[in-house]
């Protein structure tokens, strides 16, 4: 009896800290590590969110930029960070899953290091071609690049580049061939298909929509399973005739695993607050971002999904980024 109460009590014992430390959290600042440079959509959306955590949390909610490699550096600060709510990661698609599945020498993982909160925001991107070609629907670009393999150049931001990416796993849902021309940078890619030195291109939006507006590119499409709200009238191509496509640029925040579940739960449901503003929703809008609500658990499975598709695509094009 005796040797059960004090086994009772040690339990009682080591559970006080845990317990004591998630009722006290926040009692200081919170960092939001962007691993890319100031300006992008990704530091903007870290931006667009922290104030809101700010009055939620009641501790200030600091943005932070770690760039470089590509987002490696900071996602492997965050990972190797104490797991205490205090350090979190603002995750997207390249540093969660291209960058992990395309690089052999990485140093975190994102499914086994990183817990994730719901998706912040969604941004499409779209499957454009310079207007001197004679294409007006993926239907007619995927029958001229069967009869002719090879023969399209599709431009990208570079090797293993989302807007490579995308187009990697068109080509490979769709049966065909392009030739890949990977630039340095979305600008040089830009300046390219806009001068014709290119047949095609996969890019955001965001980037694309003042071309497409002006009359410089076509769009054939975009790349997310609902049409953008900023171009109603273009098919997405699963629409269009490739079945099941969906590539998207959202975000997340990611969370060390070894997080009390009490903290990420406080995590989860402030952020849930803050995307449901009105001037979240209004400060997403004017970057031609949406934002699309799901569970914590709805979005593992995603990025499962995602991580899984592209394992896939580098066993078929053997893509790496090393």
């Amino acid at each position: 009896m005796a040797k059960s109460i004090w086994l009772a009590l040690g339990g009682s014992m080591l559970l006080a800290p845990t317990t004591a430390f998630c009722q006290g959290y926040p009692s200081k600042p919170i960092r939001i590590i962007v691993p890319f440079a100031p300006g992008g959509n990704i530091d903007i959306t870290a931006r667009a969110v922290s104030p809101g955590l700010t009055e939620i949390l009641g501790q200030p909610v600091i943005v932070e930029n770690r760039g470089g490699a590509g987002g490696r550096i900071g996602s492997t600060l965050v990972a190797k960070s104490p797991p205490d709510g205090y350090t979190i990661l603002l995750g997207a698609p390249g540093t969660l899953v291209s960058q992990p599945v395309f690089h052999d020498n990485i140093e975190y993982q994102p499914l086994r290091d990183f817990v994730f909160t719901s998706r912040i925001s969604l941004v499409s991107s779209t499957l454009s071609v310079h207007p001197s070609m004679p294409l007006r629907s993926v239907k007619e670009l995927i029958a001229f690049a069967k009869a002719r393999p090879g023969e399209l150049l599709m431009g990208s931001a570079g090797q293993g580049s989302g807007t490579h990416l995308m187009g990697e796993l068109f080509q490979s849902m769709a049966k065909v061939k392009f030739t890949h021309v990977p630039y340095k940078g979305g600008a040089a890619a830009s300046v390219a298909i806009l001068s014709g030195q290119i047949h095609l291109s996969f890019d955001q939006i965001t980037s694309a929509a003042p071309h497409l507006k002006s009359g410089r590119l076509r769009a054939l499409a975009v790349t997310t399973p609902q049409r953008s709200k900023l171009f109603p009238d273009v098919p997405t191509i699963a629409e269009a005739g490739v079945r099941g496509y969906d590539y998207s640029t959202w975000t997340t925040l990611a969370i060390p695993a070894a997080t009390p579940k009490e903290v990420v739960q406080k995590l989860r449901d402030a952020l849930d607050t803050v995307i449901a503003l009105p001037r979240t929703r209004e400060a997403f809008e004017k970057l031609g971002a949406e934002v699309t609500r799901n569970s914590a658990e709805a979005f593992t499975r995603q990025l499962q999904e995602d991580y899984a598709r592209w394992v896939r695509i580098r066993k078929e094009t053997g893509i790496t980024m090393d």
